[in-house]
């Protein structure tokens, strides 16, 4: 179990890396075509269409893809002000607390974004770009980050539990 859910933090990571890597193409991709109907011999305009549509969807998506794969490299900033102000006793209770309560929260947009990501199918719902695109599409992919986030959180507070300690400052150095 703990390789298959490490694999998908993984490759969620590496789906969100890849979006970046297309995000880059794309924008490159239109900045010469910019170039070349500005300086070129063509007297029409050289555009990719809704390419900026096209970037924002692939932007929300790694940003929800990457949620996952960041959180179990301890790469979320946490603010441990609280945390350290704790007695020592009661610290391992106040990591579980957060955790559990971050997982309810993330279990909840995930539960409210099927429900978008469910009505935008229902309805038929397009974006208004020249390239009309389902919007359930680039829903889903935040509703899979959403998703893979719960799932890590809820992992993350098990593991704690197990360990008697906190274990994602334990992740910064391995």
């Amino acid at each position: 179990m703990r390789k298959l859910l490490d694999g998908v933090y993984t490759g969620s990571g590496l789906l969100s890396a890849g979006l970046i890597a297309a995000i880059c193409l794309l924008v490159t991709a239109q900045v010469l075509l910019n170039l070349i109907t500005k300086y070129g011999p063509f007297a029409f305009n050289m555009t990719i269409p809704s390419y900026a549509d096209f970037a924002g969807y692939m932007l929300a998506a790694s940003t929800f893809l990457a949620l996952a794969y960041t959180l179990m490299r301890g790469g979320h900033i946490r603010v441990t002000m609280i945390l350290n102000t704790v007695p020592s006793a009661w610290r391992l209770l106040a990591e579980l607390f957060c955790l559990a309560v971050c997982a309810a929260v993330a279990g909840l947009a995930s539960f409210y974004m099927y429900r978008l990501v469910h009505e935008s199918w229902e309805f038929g719902d397009m974006s208004s770009g020249i390239i009309a695109i389902p919007l359930f599409i680039p829903q889903s992919a935040v509703l899979a980050g959403l998703v893979i986030l719960t799932m890590a959180l809820v992992d993350l507070t098990v593991q704690t539990a197990r360990a008697g300690r906190p274990v994602i400052e334990q992740m910064n150095t391995e």
